[in-house]
Order: structure tokens, then sequence, then C-alpha cells
């Protein structure tokens, strides 16, 4: 069963509408994605941190999925200051590492945390369904909606279909290497998942038609939206922006009005 170790608090985060959870991080992160220079990038960190702190979520979990984020990161500190060109600032042999490399390697870096950050605060901070019925409640396509729910709850069978089928290949004395045979075992393995789940989605399609499901997401509890969450909501989204303008400003110049 895939685990929701963020979702259960007390929590300002906690408490507040998942609907308004949803457009706080959209309107978070888009303006922290255009933002193009350093002081606006730690700004928007700093808040992400912030944030996170108000959630207090476990720091197990936290790091672990941060370690994962920043070791793609790490990919892009090999590669981008040795191909961006610019200032030359350091040799190493044959490559030269350029300051506007090392500079658009450290943006990425702070931007990206700062999202993830601020989704893990925001969005994980409520279950997914939860989730799921807020994005219906936004006008989201049910379909998307519903396929958002279904691919949750299903991955981890689909996981477990192929953890039985590895341990069924290890019991016939299946050995992994680089042969033929190996490859014939794996494409074998791969399609065997995919044809048991198309049978198991066959069988959850039909039973759900024979209860009446019509297509619509519906929840037993009835979200209602107060103007706490709304004021909160634009609390979160307040900072974002006023980075979003000063990168703005830093960018173009402070806006001038013409006699």
């Amino acid at each position: 069963m895939l685990e929701e170790p963020f979702s259960s608090g007390t929590s300002p985060m906690h408490r507040l509408d998942p609907r308004c959870k949803i457009l706080a991080a959209v309107c978070s992160a888009i303006p922290t994605a255009l933002m193009q220079h350093m002081e606006s990038a730690l700004a928007v960190l700093a808040i992400s941190l912030l944030l996170m702190a108000m959630a207090r979520p476990p720091a197990g979990p936290l790091m672990r999925r941060m370690a994962l984020v920043n070791l793609f990161m790490a990919l892009l500190w090999i590669f981008l200051p040795f191909s961006t060109p610019g200032t030359p600032l350091a040799n190493f042999g044959p490559l030269t590492a350029t300051a506007e490399g090392i500079r658009l390697a450290a943006l990425i870096t702070l931007k990206s945390n700062a999202i993830i950050l601020t989704f893990i605060a925001l969005i994980a901070t409520s279950t997914v369904t939860a989730t799921g019925s807020a994005l219906s409640s936004l006008h989201v396509p049910d379909k998307l909606a519903l396929l958002f729910l279904f691919t949750w709850r299903y991955i981890h069978v689909i996981a477990q279909e192929y953890e039985r089928l590895c341990t069924a290949a290890k019991i016939r004395g299946f050995i992994p290497g680089t042969n033929m045979h190996t490859y014939r075992t794996y494409a074998n393995l791969a399609a065997m998942v995919l044809v048991r789940s198309w049978d198991r989605a066959e069988r959850v399609n039909s039973a759900m038609r024979l209860r009446g499901f019509s297509g619509t997401f519906r929840t037993l509890h009835e979200q209602r939206l107060h103007l706490q969450d709304i004021a909160t909501a634009l609390m979160i989204t307040a900072p974002f922006a006023i980075s979003f303008g000063y990168d703005l400003i830093l960018r173009f110049g402070p806006l001038t009005v013409m006699p």
C-alpha cells in the first residue's frame, strides 16, 4: 500500500481547505518557475522553508524525497557549468566551467527545491482522496480527477504483481545476465504485467458499473469553503507574487509613469 506520510497532522497546512491549497500551490509555482534572478529565487526558497515549518512534516520521508530531487539536480551541475557559454571561471582539463553556467545551475536548483517544498507543504498535507475531490470541485474534468485517483490506487497493485512475477521467475532458477535469455525473460515479464493490469482494469470497470458508478467523483464529506481558508491562501501566495514582482524589477527596471 502506498503511504501518505505527510497527510496526517494538525498543522495549519493540514487544516487548510484542499481547494485553496491546490490553487495556492499552482499560483506559487508558476511565478517561481519564471524567475531569473538569484535574489528572488533565494526569497521564494526561504518562503517555502517557512511553509514547511508550518506544515511540520516528518523529517525522514522529507529528507528522502528531497535527496531524490537534488540527485537529479546534481546531474545538472555536472553538465550545465561546462555547456553554457560565458565567462570562463575554472578549467578541468579540456572542460571549462563558466560563471553563467554555474549561475544557471544554482538558479534551477533553488527554484526546483522551492517548488517541491511548496507542493509538499500544501498538496501532500492532504490525502489523495481529498485532493481528488478538490480537483473535481475546481471543475477539473472528472476523467482527469478519476485518472489521478485510480493511478494512485492501483499503481501499488501493479507493483505487487510485478514482484510476484519476479519471485516466480527466481523460484524457477532465473538468474539475470547480459544474454538473450535475460532480455526475453524481462520482455515476457513486462508483457505479463501489462496483460494482468488490463485484466484487472476490466474487472474493476465491471464491478463499478454493477454498483451504479456514473463516472462522477463523489465523497461522503462535504467540503465547505470558509473565508479564513481564502485569506490564508492569499497570504501564502502574496510573498511569491511580491518576489516575482521584485524579479521583474531586476529584469526590466522599475516601472515609470509617462507624464
